[in-house]
């Protein structure tokens, strides 16, 4: 699938997004500030990324942490996964907050967050008086428990 991309002024002289590796899922997204931006613990900042894209309709572009940022920095996409509809023609920006200790800088050109392009269906809503039966039900937050129950040859002490 081909998608059309601008390159904005401020994001002329960085590379397109593109995927890390061959079996990557999202590609990279750069930050196109201008200087260094620091982002202190508990800060929010929409970090441009100098393009804009046309999403055909029945798609979405996904702003999605980096594994990376967050797990070394405590940096990560704050409405994960940021969606980027097929009628949006403005810059691609990436909401990142830091809910780490230390403050950390954003520089030009840092691989910031990662783009997925998606399917996703339209739908029509069929108003009802009821609902289908399942097993859970309206079984609510939590309601299927935190853990896998123990199969009955380890209740039992038998072997697989």
């Amino acid at each position: 699938m081909k998608i059309a991309i601008q390159r904005l002024a401020h994001g002329e002289d960085l590379p397109l997004p593109a995927y890390g590796t061959a079996g990557a899922a999202g590609l990279d997204l750069l930050a196109a500030v201008e200087s260094d931006l620091v982002l202190k613990p508990g800060d929010v900042v929409a970090v441009p990324s100098g393009i804009a894209i046309a999403i055909p309709r029945g798609f979405e572009a996904q702003v999605r942490p980096r594994s990376g940022l967050a797990f070394k920095n405590g940096v990560t996409v704050l409405n994960a996964p940021g969606t980027i509809d097929s009628d949006y023609r403005g810059e691609v920006k990436a909401i990142l907050i830091n809910h780490g200790r230390e403050a950390f800088a954003i520089s030009r050109g840092m691989k910031i967050a990662q783009l997925v392009i998606a399917r996703h269906e339209e739908i029509e809503w069929a108003e009802s008086a009821s609902l289908d039966d399942t097993a859970r039900g309206t079984g609510g937050f939590g309601s299927t428990g935190t853990h896998v129950p123990k199969s009955t040859s380890e209740k039992t002490g038998g072997s697989n």
